[in-house]
């Protein structure tokens, strides 16, 4: 009997495949790293081909490192990094150019002359995302306005536009199905959440040939089947979900007021709103949690730019460390009387700032500082900005049953030091589940369920399991008094 869900990850640094067994457990991993490519300051973009190279030769190494076959895989889940977008040759099925990617801010000024040409309104009100460089849509708007003839060949169906989904299906179907799910098309910017279908009048600001947009289907459904060549059968795909939604339905917050932050190369707070689309009045995003059989539930979102990256820096840039993990040992031995604040705004600020032109900075420097007191600043920055979140979030969700837990997954959710000051910075406790694995598994419970595997909403929240609980241990004065500090760094940082 059939019965492993092959879950892929397709993220801003690597490209990774997850097995699943029929008790929803981790049965091998693989990983792999591709290039970042930085052409300008500010620009961040992906060879389309890396993502399906990596996307494919990790799926064929896990299945090979569990010792099993394309006959033993029942369904695929598939979750990527949002945003990224990514036009294509459809008879070729080449890329027109690199993948822009989700950090990339060189349509900054382009969306500028939209807000003051009064289109922020209508972004907001349709797509419930700020006008900002973040989103698909003017980067997909770029690309058009720099290749000659691109809106024609569009129009006439030879081009194609895609988040990282839609691009691999395309590729694991071998160019049969052009199709995304509802959390992937709610961060375009050209997706009307309300309505839920693409926005004619965005789409007719931007000049976007609406031919060149995929099929919007719910998170759980028929995405298509493989190509016999990849796995030695057709598989089916039965699940998509933008990472962090992926992550919030993996960490089980089903219920209205339960919250989740991963931690990344970003970091993204989603709360779950219910049935009802809460406006942002504090700067956040109104988004799409989940879509399951035609009912669509809403989460705001918070998103902060560089988390599990500043520690990338760290290591890449500045030459500190050799691995991430050291960052944990270096912050217990920093000096408790030097209090270094860095603001890691290397691509901007994300929520609730949306300032895509500020750059990072360091304050409180002294001729006493050294890699430990850099470790411990890139840390506590992660839960700096965290908390700028939750209290955006605090601020738009008035309900009594809002959750006063976190829900943590991803990377630097394994850092215990880090965790610790998310906590005493947040004032509230910080739950690590025992699979942190959670934006895969979230994959693979929808492809699972949808074929028959895995148990239903309810089941798989009941089977939700925790690790560690880490508890508030700082004193509310100096939980303040920190927190004022940063507040002060931003700011300076936002007025250079």
């Amino acid at each position: 009997m059939t019965t492993h869900i092959l879950a892929i990850d397709q993220g801003t640094t690597s490209s990774r495949a997850i097995l699943f067994d029929a008790q929803m457990r981790v049965v091998a991993i693989t990983q792999e790293e591709f290039p970042q490519h930085f052409p300008q300051s500010g620009w961040v973009e992906h060879a389309p081909r890396d993502l399906w190279s990596t996307t494919a030769g990790t799926c064929r190494a896990v299945i090979e490192k569990a010792g099993l076959t394309g006959a033993d895989i029942l369904a695929i889940g598939i979750t990527n990094q949002r945003e990224t977008a990514v036009v294509w040759d459809t008879e070729t099925g080449e890329p027109l150019q690199n993948a822009i990617v989700w950090q990339d801010r060189r349509t900054a000024e382009m969306c500028r002359e939209l807000d003051e040409a009064g289109h922020a309104d209508l972004v907001s009100t349709q797509t419930g995302l700020l006008l900002d460089p973040y989103f698909s849509a003017t980067k997909l708007k770029w690309i058009l306005d720099r290749h000659e003839g691109a809106r024609d060949r569009a129009r006439a169906g030879k081009l194609k536009f895609g988040t990282v989904d839609s691009y691999l299906i395309w590729k694991l179907t071998g160019g049969k199905r052009h199709v995304t799910d509802a959390t992937n098309a709610a961060r375009t910017m050209l997706y009307d959440i309300h309505k839920g279908k693409w926005s004619v009048e965005i789409c007719d600001v931007l000049d976007i040939p609406m031919e060149m947009l995929p099929e919007v289907q719910d998170c759980a459904a028929d995405f298509g089947m493989t190509r016999d060549d990849l796995f030695g059968r057709p598989i089916p795909i039965l699940g998509v979900a933008g990472d962090q939604q992926a992550a919030t339905i993996g960490q089980a917050c089903f219920d209205p007021g339960m919250l989740k932050c991963t931690y990344g190369t970003g970091c993204f707070a989603l709360l779950n709103t219910g049935l009802t689309p809460v406006k942002s009045q504090n700067r956040l995003l109104t988004t799409i949690g989940y879509q399951l059989e035609g009912v669509t539930t809403y989460a705001l979102e918070g998103s902060i730019f560089v988390a599990g990256a500043v520690v990338q820096w760290l290591r890449d840039g500045l030459g500190l460390i050799r691995d991430a993990s050291e960052t944990q040992n270096l912050a217990d031995r920093a000096d408790p009387e030097q209090r270094v604040t860095l603001v890691p705004a290397f691509v901007g600020l994300g929520a609730p700032y949306w300032n895509p032109d500020c750059r990072g900075a360091i304050y409180g420097l002294t001729r006493g500082t050294g890699p430990a007191e850099m470790a411990r600043a890139a840390l506590e920055s992660v839960g700096f900005q965290t908390r700028d979140l939750l209290e955006a979030m605090h601020a738009d969700w008035q309900s009594d049953t809002a959750q006063p837990t976190l829900r943590v997954d991803g990377g630097m959710s394994n850092n215990d030091w880090a965790m610790q000051f998310l906590a005493d910075i947040a004032g509230a406790p910080v739950d690590r589940p025992k699979v942190t694995e959670t934006t895969a598994l979230g994959a693979a419970w929808l492809a699972g369920q949808q074929a028959g595997l895995y148990p239903k909403m309810s089941g798989f929240a009941d089977a939700w399991a925790l690790d560690c609980t880490f508890s508030p241990e700082m004193s509310e004065k100096t939980r303040d008094d920190r927190y004022a500090v940063w507040k002060r760094a931003v700011q300076a940082t936002l007025s250079v």
